[in-house]
């Protein structure tokens, strides 16, 4: 039996709170990240890993685990950690991976439902269900991630940490994207979805690269090598770039080039995210002034992070602006897309 079309304002409203719990999850990512959490939970149980350990025995069970890695062995087991402190970091990436199951019943249950009775508008069900699907992939990409850190490293690959990132914050701007085709559907029936012009992927282009390097930077602790801003250790190009394996092994790996490049690009993504602020500033003045309010945010968080020596609380915050940079970028592209 098919059912009435569900309201695009309502479709609109439940993608914007999921793309919410991807925010929470790309802040509670950079906490795990930054307090090394990410290994203390060294097995994949996508089903009954839903629940901490429930018992005295099954904690002493998770810590044991957890001791058979490089990370406790060469480095927590000389600081001393004990439970306790095994309890904190494990808690980290429990929340982490919670989220994350949450995020894919919050999408693919509301979908399902949806889908089976015909309540989504036409084009929306092959296109939500690809989001979904990402999230599947995302969870993947985390075991992924979490398992080059538990034989010979002593943390994660930085490119799969980069490629966990990157996914969630592209499952972020799609769930953004199209909840604002929802809702300008919901204004106009007649409404088609809106499209990314030339400038906009060039923008994009921008923007991810940024991004890249700064899943880089965190991954290699390369925003540690200076704290100090606009020099790198009185240099404006740091001393201490290892280029005897070549550019391209430099460009992946040295933490002094990364860094570097990560606080110069982002005057790249500033202009050209200044210049979609005026594209847009007569169509959509609330996503102009949303453009500008992020990305000026962001630059001061990441300058302030660096003086401090890369402080916790400041890191966690210049990633959640990153976010938010991400957001207010689609909501600008979006509005390109729509005039255009």
């Amino acid at each position: 039996m098919t059912h009435p079309t569900l309201s695009p304002a309502r479709l609109a409203n439940w993608l914007f709170g999921v793309a919410a719990l991807v925010f929470a999850i790309v802040v509670v990512g950079g906490i795990t990240r930054l307090t090394e959490s990410g290994l203390s939970i060294t097995e994949w149980k996508p089903i009954s890993g839903a629940l901490p350990p429930m018992s005295d025995a099954a904690w002493a069970d998770a810590f044991s685990k957890y001791q058979q890695i490089p990370e406790y062995q060469q480095i927590n087991k000389g600081l001393g950690m004990g439970l306790a402190e095994f309890k904190f970091i494990f808690f980290w990436e429990w929340v982490h991976r919670l989220l994350g199951r949450v995020i894919g019943l919050a999408l693919v249950l509301p979908w399902a439902w949806l889908a089976l009775r015909r309540r989504l508008p036409e084009g929306y069900t092959l296109r939500i269900f690809a989001l979904a699907a990402l999230v599947g992939l995302q969870g993947a990409l985390g075991w992924w991630m979490v398992a080059s850190g538990l034989e010979v490293r002593t943390d994660v690959s930085h490119y799969r940490l980069a490629a966990h990132l990157l996914t969630a914050l592209f499952i972020f701007a799609g769930l953004i994207w199209t909840a604002l085709d929802l809702r300008a559907l919901a204004r106009d029936p007649g409404a088609q979805p809106a499209r990314m012009t030339g400038f906009g992927w060039i923008v994009a282009a921008a923007l991810a690269l940024q991004l890249l390097f700064g899943a880089y930077t965190a991954g290699l602790n390369a925003g540690q090598v200076a704290a100090t801003w606009p020099s790198m250790n009185g240099h404006f190009v740091p001393e201490g770039i290892n280029w005897s394996a070549g550019v391209l092994t430099a460009l992946g790996n040295d933490p002094f080039l990364i860094h570097f490049i990560h606080r110069w690009w982002a005057w790249v993504v500033v202009l050209m995210l200044v210049i979609l602020a005026r594209k847009i500033r007569q169509s959509d003045r609330r996503a102009s002034i949303a453009i500008h309010s992020a990305f000026g945010t962001q630059i001061i968080l990441g300058i302030a992070t660096v003086w401090t020596g890369v402080a916790l609380w400041l890191a966690v915050l210049h990633q959640a602006v990153g976010a938010l940079v991400v957001a207010s970028t689609v909501w600008g592209l979006w509005a390109l897309g729509r005039r255009g």
